[in-house]
Formats: structure tokens, C-alpha cells, sequence
């Protein structure tokens, strides 16, 4: 079942793709043929922050704020908001009309519920948890934040994409933010067809009938989310050549990312557009585990961090286009207000290989194993994981190049266990550039340890600036902290950035209103 109906051009293929594309609500009915960037294995964006299921998780659920094209965050399930006591009580209303996919009202207890379960996982709801004194719902449609000190970033927080603060009912969640939810209940524009979702192979949305959309023009993930297609199948095609010859043949409809490699071909082909949809792209980085073995010295990432030259692991995940990748780049993204020079030196510079192996030496490195998590089913993680062992082995680290499917590292990567009881010590990631705008949306810049995202950095300097930074208002002061918080993560390494890329989409021209922004959406689109 894994790659069916995927597995080659022969008759019996192209009959088994034609079947899987008949709408399943009547002849008039319209489908919608998307390749993901890769398998759905885990329906819970709270539970992993997988850019997958974060993708399915926009379809499906919806946010009490959302950002536009230019990433402002803009009321979604909220009429609106009202500031009181210096910044520090937050009063939202819901809009009317918000229902589940199950039928029922969307209520203020849901939205509770929801995002104190997001707030345990999320690094930024974490940081709202630290000056939250309570999340109220005095009626059904009405939530109140009383905080201890102001946070005016609250609508921004709330708005973000990865993991996002995604409303559910309560009784799911209730469950366990270490845990999977049962079942996948929203109330957004389209709903998840469990019954036809077969791991590996499939999953089905289909429209909503019973949504309610705001009355405003569509931006991006803002304004009015109109459905204009009926279903929309998700079909997994681990293959690049494979997704982008069903592309080329019309068997698919659009393609997330099709390999670099495939684009020229793509181009070539009269039915299909090629074009960038995330003007922000990726932040792609390598992970260490921060608990355990030889990645839990600092000096030794230090020492990964020079073995690794980030412009030839972007050439590896995006080819010779220089227009579609930045490297080197620092621990913000380029060109935003945090964007700056210190500790530059670190990815700029490239010691030779005697050098670094005399920087592992002097960190007590004595050829300890390391663990590499290496997905080969992901393409541009599969790209950055070969030039990743590569380097490594080069300067003499001792690693174990581990391949396995990208489910299986995100499953795995969440095990704190040491090596010889199945754990691991590196991942590769791709994190939203979108959010590497500051050091409160820079998220796996933190240091704080269990809270933090996999690999569990601590550093109490880190969180401190971090602090110091969300509470000022002179924009000097924040800028001399940008600087000072880049240059103590090239000393203790929190991730090695890799480099900051946008990989192009590919769909066929009878689609439409495709719109841009950090996270593919499917509401405006339309199949001619």
C-alpha cells in the first residue's frame, strides 16, 4: 500500500491513478490531486511540529488569529480583541457561526482547553504559560487572558504556523500533550476523511459544508477561507522522478517540492507551472541531541559546526540556483530586524580538516559513536543528511549513519533514552524561516531544557536575553541583544544552521488562485 498506484508508467499503473481520482460525491464533484513533501504519519499538530503535519493540520483546524501575506496577524476565529490593565488583560470574542466537524458549537472552553495544551508543548505558548495568571471563559463565546506582566505580542504568538495553537474540542484536548489525540475533529474549512486515510498512501480532506467564512478577501491564512473544490487527496508518492512524471502527465494536480533536479524538466512541460509559493522558505538545520553522548559537549558541536560547509549542503538541496537558497546564514533570518553580524565567523570561516580535528581533541572527543538519524523518503533532508555524514566522518567523528523513513525520525526523535537503549544524537530539520524573524519566534534558539523542542538544549543566558528581550522597548537595547543571543548560540550551539532555501512548487495550470505564503493552503484554489 505504500507507493500504490505510483510504482511505474505501465497501463496497469495509470489505471490504478485514474482510479483514485474519481470524485467520490458525484460525476460533478471536484477533486484535487496534491504530493505532500512527505508521509502523513502523525494528525496531531500539537503532539509534533512535522512541517507535514503541519500542512494537513491548516486544512483542518483553525486559529483564533491568522497572518496575512505579510505575515501580520489578523483576527480568524475572533471578532476581535480588547487590551485593558496596562497589557495585561486580553478580552476575545468569538465569531458567530464557528461549528466542529462533528456538529457542535465551537465554545470558549474549547478554545481553553486547546491552547493550555498547546501551551505545554510550544515553546512560545510556554513563554505566554510563564506570565499567564489565567485562561477564563466567563460564556460560550468569550476567552479572557489576566497576565502578570504585558505581552503585545499575543495576537502574533497566537497566529503562528508551526506547532500552531489549533482549536479543538475539548475532550480531545484534554488529552495528554505527550500523546496523540484519538481523532481529528476541527472546525476548518475542510474536514478529514478518516475512514479512506490509509498511512503511507493516502489521506482524503473534503470540503466542509458547514463553514462559515469571514466575510473579508482572502490573504493568505487571513480573511475569508473559500473552499472551491470538493476533495482534496493527498496521495504519498515517495519517489521524486515518480510525483514529478504524474505531475507532468496530469495524474496529479500539484506538487509541494519536487526535487531541484526535476525542475527543468517541469518547466519544459506545456501543462505545468513551476513557482515559488513561500517567499520565506525553510531554515534548514542539523539537530544534536543536548542529553546524551558526545552532541552533549559543547565543544564537540562546536567543532560539527566547522566541519559542515552550509553552501555545499545547500548546493545539495537546491542545485546551482543561488536564487533559491541563502548560505551562510546566522541563527535569524536574513534581512529581518534581528538579522545580524555577530559570530559570523563561525559559518564563514572554513578551517581545515586538521584544525577541526584539533578542536574535537580539545574538547575531550574520543571517538565516542554519534547517532545520525538520516530520513532518505524526505528529499532535502535526505540531501543535507549525506553532505552532513560526509563531513562528519571527514574530520574523523565516529557516526552512524542510520537511514530510515521520515516517520520513523519523528517518532523516534522525541525518545530522551541514551544511545545503547535506542537513542539518537542528530537529525536533520527544516524549520519555518518565517519564524526566525526574533528571538521570540526563534524558538530552538531557547535553552530551556525539558521545555524545549527535541534535543533539549539548556542555557539559562540564552533565556535570560531572551527575557530581557521580550520585556523592552527600546529598539537599541533589542538590538544589542539580537547580538548578543546569536553570538552565545555559536558558542553552545542549540542547532547548526544549515542554510536558508525555498524550494518551488509545481501544478498544473488548470489550477488557480494558488496563494503564497509560508504554509500551502487550499482554500482559493480552483480546478478548471
Amino acid at each position: 500500500m505504500r507507493r500504490r498506484g505510483f510504482l511505474g508508467a505501465t497501463a496497469a499503473t495509470l489505471a490504478g491513478r485514474g482510479a483514485l481520482a474519481q470524485p467520490a460525491i458525484g460525476a460533478k464533484a471536484t477533486t484535487l490531486i496534491h504530493v505532500p513533501q512527505a508521509n502523513l504519519t502523525s494528525l496531531d499538530p500539537v503532539w509534533t511540529t512535522a512541517v507535514v503535519t503541519r500542512n494537513f493540520a491548516h486544512m483542518v483546524f483553525e486559529t483564533l488569529y491568522g497572518r496575512d501575506e505579510n505575515l501580520n496577524p489578523m483576527p480568524q476565529m475572533v471578532e476581535g480583541h480588547q487590551v485593558s490593565d496596562g497589557g495585561k488583560r486580553w478580552t476575545m470574542r468569538l465569531r458567530d457561526g464557528l461549528l466542529f466537524h462533528d456538529g457542535s458549537k465551537v465554545l470558549a472552553r474549547d478554545c481553553v482547553a486547546s491552547l493550555k495544551r498547546w501551551m505545554v508543548r510550544d515553546p512560545i505558548g510556554q513563554t505566554i504559560a510563564e506570565r499567564l495568571d489565567a485562561l477564563e471563559a466567563p460564556d460560550d463565546r468569550t476567552l479572557v487572558w489576566r497576565l502578570s506582566k504585558p505581552f503585545a505580542s499575543l495576537p502574533y504568538a497566537l497566529a503562528k504556523t508551526q506547532p500552531s495553537p489549533v482549536i479543538m474540542p475539548e475532550r480531545l484536548a484534554l488529552t495528554d500533550p505527550y500523546k496523540q489525540i484519538p481523532e481529528v475533529i476541527g472546525s476548518g474549512p475542510f474536514r478529514f476523511v478518516a475512514d479512506e486515510f490509509v498511512t503511507g498512501s493516502r489521506a482524503v480532506m473534503a470540503r466542509f459544508e458547514r463553514y462559515s467564512p469571514r466575510p473579508e478577501p482572502v490573504s493568505y491564512a487571513a480573511g475569508g477561507y473559500r473552499v472551491l473544490v470538493d476533495r482534496v487527496v493527498w496521495q504519498i508518492i515517495p519517489d521524486p522522478a515518480t510525483a514529478a512524471n504524474a505531475l507532468a502527465s496530469g495524474e496529479v494536480d500539484w506538487v509541494d517540492a519536487p526535487l531541484p533536479d526535476l525542475l527543468p524538466m517541469l518547466r519544459r512541460q506545456a501543462g505545468v507551472t513551476v513557482g515559488v509559493l513561500d517567499n520565506y522558505g525553510t531554515f534548514g538545520a542539523l539537530r544534536p541531541n543536548h542529553l546524551h553522548g558526545a552532541t552533549a559537549n559543547p565543544g564537540v558541536r562546536r567543532a560539527m559546526l566547522a566541519a559542515i560547509d552550509p553552501v555545499e549542503v545547500m548546493t545539495a538541496v537546491m542545485g546551482e540556483d543561488r536564487e533559491l537558497y541563502r548560505a551562510p546564514v546566522g541563527y535569524f533570518l536574513p534581512g529581518t530586524p534581528s538579522a545580524n553580524e555577530a559570530g559570523m565567523e563561525a559559518v564563514r570561516k572554513r578551517p581545515n580538516t586538521e584544525a577541526i580535528k584539533a578542536m574535537l581533541k580539545a574538547a575531550g572527543y574520543a571517538g565516542e559513536r554519534v547517532v545520525l538519524m538520516h530520513p532518505t523518503d524526505q528529499t532535502f533532508y535526505n540531501a543535507m543528511s549525506l553532505v552532513v555524514a560526509q563531513s562528519l566522518q571527514r574530520v574523523g567523528i565516529n557516526l552512524d549513519d542510520q537511514a530510515m523513513d521520515w516517520g520513523t525520525v519523528v517518532q523516534r526523535r522525541t525518545s530522551k533514552e541514551p544511545l545503547e537503549k535506542g537513542g539518537w544524537s542528530l537529525f536533520p530539520a527544516g524549520y519555518p524561516a518565517a519564524e526566525y524573524r526574533d528571538p521570540l519566534n526563534a524558538t530552538n534558539i531557547r535553552g530551556n531544557g525539558a521545555g524545549a523542542w527535541f534535543g533539549w538544549p539548556e542555557d539559562k543566558a540564552i533565556e535570560a536575553m531572551r527575557s530581557t528581550w521580550m520585556d523592552s522597548t527600546d529598539e537599541a537595547e533589542r538590538k544589542r541583544l539580537d547580538a548578543d543571543i546569536q553570538r552565545r548560540a555559536f558558542e553552545t550551539v542549540p542547532f547548526i544552521p544549515l542554510g536558508q532555501y525555498m524550494p518551488p512548487a509545481a501544478w498544473r495550470k488548470s489550477l488557480s488562485g494558488l496563494l503564497k505564503g509560508p504554509v500551502p493552503v487550499f482554500w482559493n484554489v480552483a480546478k478548471g
